[in-house]
C-alpha cells in the first residue's frame, strides 16, 4: 500500500494502525480486523486496495447469505418504537 504522508480529509498527520471494520449485507452484520491509515486528528481511515477488495467480497458473501465460513458472534435484534 502506497502510505501517504497527510490525511486526504483534513490533512492531519496518519498513522498505521489496526481497526474493526463493520460491514453489512443481507441483513447481517460482519466484523473484521485489519490495517488501516488512520488521521490523528479526524480519525479518517485509509484502505489498501485489497483490503476495500477483501470488503467487497465479504458483503458480497453476507448479501448471498454464504456464511457458513464466517464465525457467529452474538446475535442482533432490531427494536421497534
Amino acid at each position: 500500500m502506497e502510505h501517504l504522508e497527510n490525511c486526504p480529509v483534513c490533512g492531519g498527520q496518519l498513522t498505521e494502525k489496526s481497526v474493526t471494520k463493520v460491514l453489512r449485507g443481507g441483513g447481517h452484520t460482519a466484523s473484521t480486523k485489519v490495517q488501516a491509515d488512520v488521521c490523528l486528528s479526524c480519525g479518517e481511515r485509509i484502505y489498501a486496495l485489497d483490503t476495500i477488495k477483501h470488503f467487497a467480497a465479504i458483503r458480497s458473501k453476507l448479501k448471498c447469505q454464504e456464511i457458513n465460513e464466517f464465525e457467529p458472534t452474538g446475535q442482533a435484534f432490531q427494536v421497534v418504537s
